[in-house]
């Protein structure tokens, strides 16, 4: 029997690719509790605002919030927006700690999926745009919106 790998998107970082120009997409595992899962895999997670921290050669995600699952007891000192454990492996992290620290980039989250009932962040490796290139990708859209738009339309000459 084969074995379907779908992978179901639950969040989204929409600010991320306005932000950021990604250089590299990784893929980690979230260490989560399972009253997390539950909330995460009924869509409730926010990834705004959200970045991926290096501490004692970990990856952590700081900064996502993930409220309590509603039909679970609550904990009693249960942080939503405390940092999560990324699993990833040492080699990946050694070769990200040095990207990051020689060249000054930076580690952002773009979202959140299901595979093989997993749950996986996606991050990149990013630089953060000026304020020129992000007014630069705006023009690009528009200008392709435009073209796309002018040859759908019929025009009659």
């Amino acid at each position: 029997m084969h074995l379907k790998t779908e992978m179901k998107a639950l969040a989204y970082n929409k600010k991320a690719g306005f932000d950021y120009t990604f250089i590299d997409k990784y893929e980690a595992g979230l260490v989560l509790s399972g009253q997390e899962v539950k909330s995460i895999k009924t869509g409730h997670l926010s990834l705004k605002g959200s970045f991926v921290t290096i501490k004692a050669f970990e990856l952590y995600l700081t900064n996502a919030f993930i409220p309590p699952y509603p039909f679970a007891g609550q904990l009693k000192n249960y942080d939503p927006s405390r940092s999560r454990k990324l699993l990833v492996k040492k080699s990946e992290i050694k070769r990200l700690i040095g990207k990051v620290r020689t060249e000054g980039l930076t580690l952002v989250p773009i979202r959140v999926y299901t595979r093989k009932r997993l749950i996986k962040l996606e991050f990149a490796l990013a630089r953060g745009k000026k304020k020129f290139d992000k007014r630069a990708d705006i023009a690009k859209k528009e200008a392709s919106r435009r073209i796309a738009r002018n040859l759908k339309t019929p025009r009659n000459f």
